[in-house]
């Protein structure tokens, strides 16, 4: 496991104050911090690819033909 150092202001401090409150300790409210934003950010990924695939027309002809293939098109 690996060490990571970072300069905190006033405001990072309250944050990993109240986290730590909850989550028990410095370092387990910055890893939670960071995995929770992490998921935030794939989830958000995630989420404008599938709006960038909604209207893409082989898209939605290859969900066609899987949904056909699989007999649950209608």
């Amino acid at each position: 496991m690996s060490t990571l150092n970072v300069r905190t202001d006033e405001a990072m401090e309250t944050a990993i104050r109240s986290l730590a409150e909850k989550h028990g300790s410095r370092t387990d409210a910055v890893r939670y911090a960071l995995l929770r934003t992490y998921k935030e950010d794939l989830i958000e990924q995630a989420r404008a690819d599938a709006e960038r695939l909604a209207d893409d027309p082989d898209d939605q002809a290859e969900i066609l033909a899987i949904q056909r293939y699989m007999g649950t098109a209608e």
